[in-house]
Protein backbone atom coordinates (compact mmCIF):
# COMPACT_ATOMS: atom_id res chain seq x y z
CA UNK A 1 0.00 0.00 0.00
CA UNK A 2 1.40 3.29 -1.01
CA UNK A 3 1.13 6.32 1.29
CA UNK A 4 0.56 9.62 -0.49
CA UNK A 5 2.71 12.64 0.76
CA UNK A 6 -0.31 14.81 0.82
CA UNK A 7 -2.31 12.23 3.20
CA UNK A 8 1.52 12.27 5.22
CA UNK A 9 1.74 16.12 5.46
CA UNK A 10 -2.23 16.35 7.04
CA UNK A 11 -1.53 14.02 9.46
CA UNK A 12 1.55 15.50 10.54
CA UNK A 13 -0.13 19.43 10.93
CA UNK A 14 -3.18 17.15 12.68
CA UNK A 15 -0.78 16.31 15.55
CA UNK A 16 1.24 19.57 15.10
CA UNK A 17 -1.53 21.63 16.32
CA UNK A 18 -2.75 19.02 18.62
CA UNK A 19 0.56 18.98 20.72
CA UNK A 20 0.42 23.06 20.70
CA UNK A 21 -3.15 23.07 22.06
CA UNK A 22 -2.16 20.86 24.87
CA UNK A 23 0.76 23.05 25.30
CA UNK A 24 -1.21 26.26 25.29
CA UNK A 25 -3.81 24.80 27.73
CA UNK A 26 -1.00 23.86 30.05
CA UNK A 27 0.43 27.06 30.11
CA UNK A 28 -2.86 28.42 30.71
CA UNK A 29 -2.73 26.18 34.09
CA UNK A 30 0.34 28.26 35.14
CA UNK A 31 0.03 31.31 37.51
CA UNK A 32 -0.02 34.59 35.70
CA UNK A 33 1.74 37.24 37.22
CA UNK A 34 -1.21 39.84 37.20
CA UNK A 35 -2.55 41.39 40.31
CA UNK A 36 -4.67 37.83 41.10
CA UNK A 37 -1.22 35.59 40.72
CA UNK A 38 0.91 33.74 43.42
CA UNK A 39 3.78 35.96 44.97
CA UNK A 40 6.97 34.76 45.14
CA UNK A 41 8.24 33.99 48.74
CA UNK A 42 6.09 33.98 51.90
CA UNK A 43 6.17 35.91 55.19
CA UNK A 44 6.28 39.57 55.21
CA UNK A 45 4.06 41.60 53.15
CA UNK A 46 5.74 41.77 49.42
CA UNK A 47 6.10 45.18 47.19
CA UNK A 48 3.70 45.23 43.91
CA UNK A 49 5.03 47.38 41.25
CA UNK A 50 2.40 48.25 38.82
CA UNK A 51 3.68 49.89 35.16
CA UNK A 52 1.45 52.70 33.37
CA UNK A 53 3.69 52.81 30.07
CA UNK A 54 2.43 54.95 26.91
CA UNK A 55 -0.19 57.06 26.08
CA UNK A 56 -3.40 56.73 28.85
CA UNK A 57 -6.13 55.68 26.43
CA UNK A 58 -8.24 54.10 28.99
CA UNK A 59 -8.15 53.19 32.75
CA UNK A 60 -10.09 49.84 33.36
CA UNK A 61 -7.40 47.13 34.04
CA UNK A 62 -5.04 49.72 35.36
CA UNK A 63 -8.40 50.58 38.11
CA UNK A 64 -9.42 47.11 38.21
CA UNK A 65 -5.61 46.36 38.98
CA UNK A 66 -5.55 48.16 42.33
CA UNK A 67 -8.86 47.50 43.17
CA UNK A 68 -7.32 43.55 43.68
CA UNK A 69 -4.15 44.99 45.34
CA UNK A 70 -5.82 46.75 47.80
CA UNK A 71 -7.73 43.95 48.56
CA UNK A 72 -4.31 41.76 48.49
CA UNK A 73 -3.44 41.44 52.33
CA UNK A 74 0.29 40.08 51.07
CA UNK A 75 0.86 43.41 49.32
CA UNK A 76 2.50 45.87 51.93
CA UNK A 77 3.10 48.78 49.72
CA UNK A 78 2.79 49.81 45.50
CA UNK A 79 4.86 51.20 43.45
CA UNK A 80 3.45 52.88 40.13
CA UNK A 81 6.19 52.93 37.61
CA UNK A 82 4.88 55.85 35.47
CA UNK A 83 6.26 56.34 31.96
CA UNK A 84 3.54 58.30 30.28
CA UNK A 85 3.36 61.93 28.07
CA UNK A 86 -0.24 61.78 29.28
CA UNK A 87 -3.29 61.01 27.55
CA UNK A 88 -7.03 61.41 27.77
CA UNK A 89 -8.72 63.45 30.19
CA UNK A 90 -11.12 61.17 31.39
CA UNK A 91 -9.35 57.61 32.24
CA UNK A 92 -6.61 60.16 34.16
CA UNK A 93 -9.00 61.46 36.45
CA UNK A 94 -10.36 57.66 37.06
CA UNK A 95 -6.59 56.33 37.53
CA UNK A 96 -6.13 59.28 39.85
CA UNK A 97 -9.56 58.47 42.09
CA UNK A 98 -8.29 54.55 42.03
CA UNK A 99 -4.92 55.73 43.26
CA UNK A 100 -6.18 57.97 46.17
CA UNK A 101 -8.83 55.29 47.28
CA UNK A 102 -5.74 52.43 47.56
CA UNK A 103 -3.64 55.29 49.24
CA UNK A 104 -6.31 55.21 52.14
CA UNK A 105 -5.47 51.28 52.71
CA UNK A 106 -1.92 51.16 52.28
CA UNK A 107 1.36 53.11 50.99
CA UNK A 108 1.71 54.42 47.64
CA UNK A 109 4.25 55.53 45.77
CA UNK A 110 4.65 56.86 42.30
CA UNK A 111 8.04 56.22 40.44
CA UNK A 112 8.52 58.77 37.69
CA UNK A 113 10.91 56.93 34.75
CA UNK A 114 11.83 58.68 31.20
CA UNK A 115 8.56 60.81 31.24
CA UNK A 116 5.78 61.77 33.37
CA UNK A 117 3.90 64.41 32.36
CA UNK A 118 0.60 65.50 32.02
CA UNK A 119 -2.16 62.72 32.83
CA UNK A 120 1.16 60.68 33.96
CA UNK A 121 1.71 63.17 36.09
CA UNK A 122 -1.89 63.68 37.41
CA UNK A 123 -2.00 60.22 38.01
CA UNK A 124 1.26 60.13 40.03
CA UNK A 125 -0.04 63.58 42.50
CA UNK A 126 -2.20 61.16 44.02
CA UNK A 127 0.57 59.04 45.59
CA UNK A 128 1.67 59.59 49.42
CA UNK A 129 5.07 60.00 47.96
CA UNK A 130 6.74 61.11 44.35
CA UNK A 131 10.36 59.99 43.33
CA UNK A 132 11.68 61.40 40.51
CA UNK A 133 15.07 60.89 38.07
CA UNK A 134 16.46 64.17 38.17
CA UNK A 135 16.38 64.20 34.35
CA UNK A 136 12.57 62.83 34.61
CA UNK A 137 10.47 65.51 32.15
CA UNK A 138 7.44 65.86 34.32
CA UNK A 139 4.69 68.60 35.18
CA UNK A 140 3.00 70.06 32.39
CA UNK A 141 -0.25 70.83 34.10
CA UNK A 142 -2.45 71.77 31.43
CA UNK A 143 -4.94 70.84 28.76
CA UNK A 144 -4.61 71.02 25.19
CA UNK A 145 -7.76 70.47 22.25
CA UNK A 146 -6.23 69.95 19.05
CA UNK A 147 -8.24 70.01 15.85
CA UNK A 148 -7.52 69.44 12.36
CA UNK A 149 -8.74 71.77 9.67
CA UNK A 150 -8.27 70.16 5.74
CA UNK A 151 -10.43 72.64 3.83
CA UNK A 152 -7.36 74.35 2.22
CA UNK A 153 -6.30 70.89 1.40
CA UNK A 154 -9.98 69.96 -0.09
CA UNK A 155 -10.27 72.80 -2.46
CA UNK A 156 -6.71 72.23 -3.85
CA UNK A 157 -7.82 68.38 -5.10
CA UNK A 158 -11.21 69.53 -5.55
CA UNK A 159 -13.15 67.43 -3.16
CA UNK A 160 -15.70 69.58 -1.52
CA UNK A 161 -17.71 68.12 2.16
CA UNK A 162 -21.17 68.38 2.63
CA UNK A 163 -22.39 68.28 5.99
CA UNK A 164 -25.92 68.12 7.13
CA UNK A 165 -26.81 68.57 10.87
CA UNK A 166 -29.36 69.10 12.99
CA UNK A 167 -28.31 71.44 16.03
CA UNK A 168 -26.04 74.43 15.39
CA UNK A 169 -23.11 73.29 17.15
CA UNK A 170 -22.98 69.40 16.01
CA UNK A 171 -19.89 69.79 13.68
CA UNK A 172 -18.18 71.78 15.98
CA UNK A 173 -14.82 70.82 14.89
CA UNK A 174 -15.33 69.57 11.63
CA UNK A 175 -12.01 69.43 9.63
CA UNK A 176 -14.08 70.65 6.40
CA UNK A 177 -14.30 74.55 7.91
CA UNK A 178 -12.67 76.95 10.23
CA UNK A 179 -13.99 77.01 13.74
CA UNK A 180 -16.53 80.01 14.35
CA UNK A 181 -15.88 83.18 17.05
CA UNK A 182 -18.43 81.37 19.01
CA UNK A 183 -17.43 77.84 18.78
CA UNK A 184 -13.82 78.58 19.74
CA UNK A 185 -15.28 80.41 22.79
CA UNK A 186 -17.41 77.00 23.58
CA UNK A 187 -14.07 74.86 22.95
CA UNK A 188 -11.65 77.61 25.09
CA UNK A 189 -14.28 77.34 27.91
CA UNK A 190 -14.24 73.25 28.33
CA UNK A 191 -10.40 73.64 28.33
CA UNK A 192 -9.98 76.34 31.07
CA UNK A 193 -12.71 74.25 32.90
CA UNK A 194 -10.37 70.77 32.52
CA UNK A 195 -7.63 72.77 33.27
CA UNK A 196 -8.93 73.79 36.91
CA UNK A 197 -9.79 70.31 37.36
CA UNK A 198 -6.10 69.52 36.53
CA UNK A 199 -4.93 72.21 38.90
CA UNK A 200 -7.42 71.21 41.83
CA UNK A 201 -6.70 67.84 41.67
CA UNK A 202 -3.12 68.46 42.24
CA UNK A 203 -2.70 70.83 44.79
CA UNK A 204 -5.06 67.83 46.61
CA UNK A 205 -3.00 65.17 45.70
CA UNK A 206 0.73 67.32 46.70
CA UNK A 207 -0.74 69.37 49.36
CA UNK A 208 0.82 73.02 47.42
CA UNK A 209 0.15 76.53 48.09
CA UNK A 210 -1.78 78.65 45.43
CA UNK A 211 1.75 80.27 44.56
CA UNK A 212 3.49 77.48 43.77
CA UNK A 213 0.02 76.56 41.69
CA UNK A 214 0.58 79.54 39.69
CA UNK A 215 4.03 78.52 38.64
CA UNK A 216 3.35 75.51 37.86
CA UNK A 217 -0.13 76.16 35.66
CA UNK A 218 1.02 77.36 32.66
CA UNK A 219 1.84 74.18 30.97
CA UNK A 220 5.01 73.98 31.15
CA UNK A 221 7.57 70.82 31.57
CA UNK A 222 10.19 70.62 34.07
CA UNK A 223 13.46 68.67 34.82
CA UNK A 224 12.67 66.12 37.99
CA UNK A 225 15.27 68.38 40.03
CA UNK A 226 12.82 71.52 39.40
CA UNK A 227 10.05 69.92 39.73
CA UNK A 228 11.49 68.62 43.22
CA UNK A 229 12.28 72.47 44.28
CA UNK A 230 8.86 73.24 43.45
CA UNK A 231 7.07 70.54 45.60
CA UNK A 232 5.70 68.39 42.57
CA UNK A 233 8.23 65.91 43.58
CA UNK A 234 8.97 64.61 46.91
CA UNK A 235 12.76 63.13 46.56
CA UNK A 236 15.11 62.22 43.56
CA UNK A 237 16.08 59.19 42.44
CA UNK A 238 15.42 55.92 40.39
CA UNK A 239 13.13 52.53 40.98
CA UNK A 240 15.67 52.08 43.90
CA UNK A 241 15.10 54.51 45.80
CA UNK A 242 11.56 53.86 45.24
CA UNK A 243 11.15 50.52 46.33
CA UNK A 244 13.89 51.90 49.58
CA UNK A 245 10.42 54.31 50.50
CA UNK A 246 7.75 52.07 49.62
CA UNK A 247 9.54 49.36 52.24
CA UNK A 248 10.00 51.77 54.96
CA UNK A 249 6.14 53.25 54.80
CA UNK A 250 4.76 49.31 54.20
CA UNK A 251 7.28 48.75 57.48
CA UNK A 252 8.86 45.89 55.74
CA UNK A 253 12.26 44.94 56.98
CA UNK A 254 15.09 43.64 54.73
CA UNK A 255 15.22 43.60 51.25
CA UNK A 256 11.82 43.89 50.38
CA UNK A 257 10.73 41.17 47.32
CA UNK A 258 9.25 43.18 44.59
CA UNK A 259 6.30 41.58 42.26
CA UNK A 260 6.00 43.47 39.39
CA UNK A 261 2.08 43.41 38.40
CA UNK A 262 0.88 43.82 34.78
CA UNK A 263 -2.64 45.85 34.69
CA UNK A 264 -3.89 42.97 31.79
CA UNK A 265 -5.96 40.20 32.45
CA UNK A 266 -5.58 36.80 31.34
CA UNK A 267 -2.69 33.82 30.90
CA UNK A 268 0.86 35.75 30.36
CA UNK A 269 0.89 33.98 27.09
CA UNK A 270 -2.14 35.34 25.62
CA UNK A 271 -1.46 38.99 26.92
CA UNK A 272 2.37 38.44 25.17
CA UNK A 273 0.59 37.68 21.82
CA UNK A 274 -2.05 40.27 21.89
CA UNK A 275 -1.23 43.27 24.24
CA UNK A 276 1.71 45.62 25.12
CA UNK A 277 3.62 44.40 28.03
CA UNK A 278 2.19 45.82 30.86
CA UNK A 279 1.46 49.13 29.25
CA UNK A 280 -2.14 50.94 29.19
CA UNK A 281 -2.61 51.69 25.41
CA UNK A 282 -4.82 51.38 22.84
CA UNK A 283 -5.47 48.88 19.90
CA UNK A 284 -3.26 46.30 21.96
CA UNK A 285 -0.15 44.74 19.84
CA UNK A 286 1.42 45.43 16.46
CA UNK A 287 -0.08 41.67 15.73
CA UNK A 288 -3.75 42.39 16.24
CA UNK A 289 -3.33 46.21 15.15
CA UNK A 290 -2.17 44.46 11.98
CA UNK A 291 -4.86 42.33 11.74
CA UNK A 292 -7.23 44.86 12.43
CA UNK A 293 -5.91 46.75 9.47
CA UNK A 294 -5.65 44.19 7.24
CA UNK A 295 -9.58 43.11 8.13
CA UNK A 296 -10.55 46.59 6.74
CA UNK A 297 -8.30 46.55 3.97
CA UNK A 298 -10.43 43.80 3.08
CA UNK A 299 -13.61 45.62 3.38
CA UNK A 300 -12.27 48.07 1.13
CA UNK A 301 -12.89 50.76 3.30
CA UNK A 302 -9.89 53.21 3.18
CA UNK A 303 -10.97 55.95 5.00
CA UNK A 304 -11.74 54.20 8.47
CA UNK A 305 -8.25 52.27 8.02
CA UNK A 306 -6.57 56.23 7.46
CA UNK A 307 -8.61 57.09 10.78
CA UNK A 308 -6.71 54.22 12.36
CA UNK A 309 -3.27 55.55 11.45
CA UNK A 310 -1.79 57.56 14.60
CA UNK A 311 -2.46 61.19 12.77
CA UNK A 312 -4.54 62.62 13.88
CA UNK A 313 -5.11 63.33 17.37
CA UNK A 314 -8.76 64.84 18.57
CA UNK A 315 -10.29 65.51 22.13
CA UNK A 316 -9.27 67.39 25.37
CA UNK A 317 -5.86 65.40 26.80
CA UNK A 318 -3.83 66.18 29.15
Amino acid sequence: MVRHPVGRAVRFFAVFAGLLALVAFGLTLLPSRSAGGLFAGAGQPHIALVPLRGEIVGSDTFVATLEDLADDARVGAVIVRIDSPGGAVAPSQEMYDAVLRLREQKPVVASLGSVAASGGYYVASAADVVVANPGTLTGSIGVILQLTNLEGLLGKVGVQAEVVTAGAQKDMGSPFRPLSAAEREIFQSMADQVHEQFLSAVAQGRGLAPDVMDRVSSGRIFTGQQAHDLGLVDQLGGLHEAVKVAAERAAIEGVPVVEKISPSRGPWWLRALLSEEGGVHAGGSALRRFAEALEVLARGDSQLFLWRLPLVTEGLRW
